[in-house]
């Protein structure tokens, strides 16, 4: 894999970093938290716009040595529900598997920067691995296996087949869902052996893929996309709301319509999670909820992801989005069931409608 993971390179390959006198402090943080950008996705950046919406995920900034308000280092607590090494088991019915700390390209807003990159237990130890396994083997409740980390997709089709495997072999067992930037980062990567090691008899195979901006998702990685796809696996989409890289309404239009050109379907927007030195790219919620309450009027169903935000202290995710419905004071006679409350519905324009309608 062909990548970039100094600053001072960042700035000799592509001229990312527009203040040289910023280099010792954007080497203080790479000291701090992993630094690494693939060839692919430099190759995407405009270096003449500063504020380029590639890069601001990418490139590291001195704002992330500035811990905000509530920021922590698990800012979601994957510790909170960690019963073995490397499961997180949060809802009743599914489990996170964290099999590497590994990724091909390390985002500035990763709410795992602290566990992620180099100096990082790279892959859980067989040993911890198997009693991972065992862990699920034992807990019939468990329905849906979620590989996680890092960035799954990382480990070899060999290693990934005998994964998928042991998964598929447990009974209880009947989703695997796979969350990667993979494609993304580096689309050659998803060969024909790595889509046969995730196609298994037993379990059905679910990738989530995350981009945030419309421009991710190249002619090379809708093939790779098309790989995956054609061979049976089913795609949705993860994106954080980021300030300067998606946070209008005619960018979020242009990455949901990406998506599902590439049949991938919007799942989750997540609002910006906690994780220290982040507060430079996370947006309001009410702007978030703003842009949501834009985009239902813009583009078709298929194209609505979820807002969510992830309760910090590892309480799970809460549906973020505007409220459309809400109840009126009032109440009328309803003659078949008694009293019935009136509703206050907005539509996509703003504009509020009685529901029932007056009179009826």
């Amino acid at each position: 894999m062909n990548r970039i993971e100094r600053p001072a390179t960042l700035r000799s390959a592509a001229d990312l970093v527009a203040n040289p006198a910023e280099q010792p402090v954007l080497e203080r943080v790479a000291q701090r938290y992993a630094v690494a950008v693939t060839t692919h996705l430099a190759d995407l950046i405009d270096t003449n716009d500063p504020d380029d919406p590639i890069a601001r995920q990418f490139v590291p900034s001195p704002h992330e040595l500035n811990a905000g308000p509530g920021e922590r280092g698990d800012p979601i607590g994957d510790d909170t529900h960690a019963p073995v090494p490397g499961i997180v088991h949060r809802y009743p019915d599914r489990v996170l598997l964290k099999l590497v700390h590994v990724c091909a390209v390390y985002c500035r807003f990763c709410f795992r920067r602290e566990m992620v990159g180099p100096g990082k237990d790279n892959a859980l130890s067989d040993e911890a691995y198997r009693g991972a396994i065992d862990y699920i083997r034992g807990r019939a409740e468990i329905w849906e296996v979620i590989l996680t980390g890092g960035d799954p997709l990382m480990l070899s089709p060999r290693r990934l087949k005998e994964i998928m495997a042991d998964l598929a072999a447990i009974d209880h067992v009947k989703i695997i869902r796979i969350h990667t930037r993979l494609p993304v980062a580096d689309p050659q990567r998803i060969t024909p052996a790595l889509v046969d090691a995730l196609r298994v008899q037993g379990a059905a195979t679910w990738v989530a893929l995350h981009a945030n901006h419309p421009r991710e998702l190249s002619t090379e990685v809708r093939a790779a996309c098309a790989r995956l796809v054609d061979a049976g696996i089913p795609l949705v989409s993860q994106s954080v709301l980021l300030r300067g890289v998606n946070d209008d309404a005619a960018t979020l239009e242009a990455l949901m319509r990406a998506f599902v050109e590439t049949r991938i379907k919007p799942y989750y927007l997540h609002h910006g999670d906690l994780a220290p030195g982040t507060a430079h790219l996370r947006t309001t919620l009410a702007h978030g909820q703003e842009l949501i309450r834009a985009l239902r009027g813009r583009v078709s169903g298929l194209c609505q992801p979820d807002y969510v935000l992830d309760i910090p202290g590892g309480y799970g995710k809460a549906p973020a989005g505007p409220q459309y419905i809400s109840a009126e004071d009032s109440v009328e006679q309803d003659h078949a069931a008694g009293a019935q409350t009136r509703y206050r519905v907005i539509d996509y324009c703003g504009e509020a409608h009685l529901y029932p309608p007056a009179g009826e």
